[in-house]
């Protein structure tokens, strides 16, 4: 199919001389569907009331579902089917083996049959219903040609308006075989009578069919305006989140900004905190390995340190981790519960012990609870008013100490301020240290647990480290008795001075946000005011806009409506109008040739009966009657011009003088000779008369 040979052609043509089409069958016949075209033709011309159908050609989708109807492709199977595992299974040649003479050119062909593959269902390609061929008998007028307008998709399958349509036209064909025949003149007034009711009835089912459409369409304007109001809204509150979105983002912009500008202050505020007086100091190296928060064991990252570099060298490669293998044998030596977890229900907490003591963690929330409410009841008590000292005693005043050295401050809130700056900082700066821990802890968390294993396959090391874990354990518990016992004393004295700077900032605090947001409020109020203000502006001048554009459209409305009633009328006007001239013209039509079969039969009659001595007598009365009469006119005119030349030659005479008198004599000479000659036909003509 794809070769370039001249011996392997891709295609070939060939020309077929067989005609489709018996010599026996003439090639003027007429198809079933002219046959049907003709017969409606017929039928537009006996009944006036059937439309000959406007012949509508589909558009034939060429580019559409009617697209294998003009395009095509070749469809080659194989030679010999195989499934496609065998295939693929079929080994490569050997080399240097050629195949026989006889397969190396396969026969192609010359004809084949090809076709064409969709991917569409039936559905898609469905085409229109078949209709069967028929042919219409000489006078004979079937029903259902009447409904030849109808066609698929266009009025069928019918529905309800489709077989109202049908029983109006049966219906009107009825009235039409009830309707008197226009020979009879007698019943022309009730043939009248009945067309105008039914033009009535026909003109009122037009209103109704208009009235329904107006309303389907007021309803349609009606959905396409809300379709258009839901658009607009989701346009405006698409263009509402985008401008809400990017002011959120400036916002978070700006405060990212001023977060790190912040930050950068405090830590300049730290840096200039440990130096105040402003004294060079020397690296110490000791305190800086001593403390863990220092920048030996976390170094900044923005000075260009990051302690994570080369951590590939730390990485542990182990055969039960980095391979399939390995894991399946690792977590064959795991105990079931660590693949199958256990569910047990909690045991009930026990609060005394076996000889019916409380344990100590018992104790120690009694006694918690017992001071909690020892320092509520100190709340809530009723302070005492301060009584003066009965016996007031002179303190000896010490002896004046050496003038230290300090930085001058402006004032002790300064100070405070300052102190509490520079406890933050370590506090963040501490924080930061932990926070990169604990990254680091969370990124290498595999090559930890890593570690663990392959420790915990030691047995030896294993029982060394519990024994070392145990200490640890058990100084660290000590340690951590110590510290709770500090603490709770701590805790409650920090409480207690904490809840009255807490009260007095929550107030202050409470105060201020009162204060910010009444003025707030107001602002909003105002600005709610003003654009209440603009927006009633607006919203009466769009009632004014719209009142004139309705007020133009009722308008409009009562024009169009006058233009329809007076082209209603006119045409109405027209119709009768012409109605009535072609019945006059006809019934004159039909009266002129009965008079004129009447008078011929008459004359026919008359000439059968007559003789020849009446003929002569008829023949004496027309020339009598017509010829004399006629010529008695000429004379009399004659004469007329006669006596008006008189004076015509006269004011000639005077004007011409000679000339016209000679043109005078002529003229009367050419008039005595038609006079002569006229008298000398008369006579001729009476002679013959006689």
């Amino acid at each position: 199919m794809f070769s370039n040979l001249i011996h392997y052609p891709r295609y070939s043509l060939y020309w077929s001389k067989s005609d489709p089409v018996p010599p026996f069958i003439s090639r003027e016949w007429k198809r079933h569907e002219e046959r049907h075209r003709e017969a409606l033709r017929q039928l537009t011309r006996t009944d006036t009331s059937f439309q000959m159908p406007r012949e509508v050609y589909e558009d034939p989708e060429v580019t559409g579902k009617n697209r294998y109807k003009y395009f095509e492709r070749p469809f080659l199977p194989f030679f010999q089917q195989m499934p496609f595992n065998v295939v693929y299974a079929v080994s490569k040649a050997e080399p240097y083996t050629f195949l026989p003479t006889s397969t190396k050119r396969l026969s192609i062909p010359s004809k084949s049959t090809v076709g064409t593959q969709t991917d569409y269902r039936d559905a898609d390609v469905q085409t229109d219903p078949y209709s069967p061929e028929y042919v219409v008998y000489q006078d004979s007028i079937p029903e259902l040609l009447t409904l030849a307008t109808l066609t698929w998709g266009r009025g069928l399958p019918a529905g309800q308006a489709e077989v109202e349509m049908i029983e109006r036209a049966r219906e009107k064909r009825a009235w039409e075989a009830t309707l008197p025949p226009l020979s009879d003149t007698f019943q022309y007034e009730k043939r009248r009578k009945m067309m105008n009711e039914m033009e009535r009835k026909e003109w009122a089912f037009r209103e109704q069919e208009i009235e329904k459409l107006q309303e389907i369409r007021l309803e349609v304007l009606k959905e396409l305006l809300r379709k258009r109001d839901e658009n607009q809204n989701e346009v405006n509150m698409k263009h509402l989140n985008a401008r809400w979105s990017k002011l959120q983002e400036a916002k978070e912009a700006k405060m990212a900004k001023i977060q790190h500008t912040h930050i950068s202050t405090i830590r300049k505020l730290v840096g200039k905190g440990k130096n105040i007086e402003g004294k060079l100091e020397r690296r110490n190296i000791i305190k800086d390995y001593s403390d863990y928060a220092s920048q030996v064991y976390g170094p900044l990252s923005r000075l260009g340190c990051f302690p994570d570099n080369n951590s590939e060298d730390f990485v542990v490669k182990n055969c039960y981790l980095n391979t399939y293998e390995g894991l399946v044998e690792l977590e064959s030596c795991l105990p079931d519960f660590v693949t199958q977890p256990r569910i047990r229900a909690p045991k009930p907490k026990i609060i005394t012990t076996k000889a019916g003591f409380l344990k100590r963690a018992a104790r120690l929330d009694y006694e918690l609870a017992e001071i909690h409410k020892a320092l509520l009841d100190k709340k809530n008590k009723i302070l005492e008013a301060k009584k003066p000292p009965r016996f007031l005693q002179r303190n000896p005043v010490p002896q004046p100490r050496l003038p230290t050295p300090t930085l001058e401050m402006t004032s002790n809130e300064e100070e405070e301020i300052e102190m509490a700056v520079i406890y933050l900082q370590k506090l963040l700066r501490g924080r930061v240290v932990q926070n990169m821990m604990f990254e680091g802890k969370e990124k290498r968390l595999e090559l930890i647990q890593e570690l663990r294993t392959c420790h915990a396959l030691q047995e030896d090391e294993k029982l060394v480290k519990n024994a070392e874990k145990q200490v640890t354990l058990n100084s660290q518990q000590k340690r951590n008795l110590h510290e709770h016992k500090v603490s709770l004393v701590e805790n409650h004295l920090a409480g207690l001075e904490g809840r009255a700077l807490a009260d007095m900032f929550d107030f202050l605090s409470k105060e201020l946000v009162r204060l910010q947001e009444e003025r707030r409020i107001h602002a909003f109020v105002m600005l709610a005011e003003r654009q209440r203000r603009v927006r009633e502006a607006e919203e009466s001048g769009r009632r004014q806009v719209e009142k004139q554009r309705l007020q133009k459209e009722d308008q409009i409305f009562k024009e169009v409506v006058k233009i329809h009633h007076s082209t209603i009328t006119s045409y109405l006007e027209d119709i009768i109008l012409n109605t009535e001239a072609n019945t006059a013209e006809e019934q004159a039509r039909a009266e002129i040739e009965k008079m004129a079969e009447k008078i011929n039969d008459i004359a026919y009659e008359m000439e059968s009966r007559r003789t020849y001595l009446q003929s002569e007598e008829i023949v004496a009365e027309l020339v009598y009657s017509f010829l004399i009469p006629e010529v008695q006119k000429y004379f009399v005119k004659e004469k007329v011009r006669n006596a008006q030349r008189k004076h015509i030659l006269a004011a000639h005479q005077l004007i011409h003088g000679y000339m016209e008198s000679m043109v005078q004599e002529r003229l009367t000479e050419g008039q005595q000779g038609e006079v002569s000659n006229a008298a000398m036909l008369l006579e001729k003509e009476n002679e013959n008369n006689s």
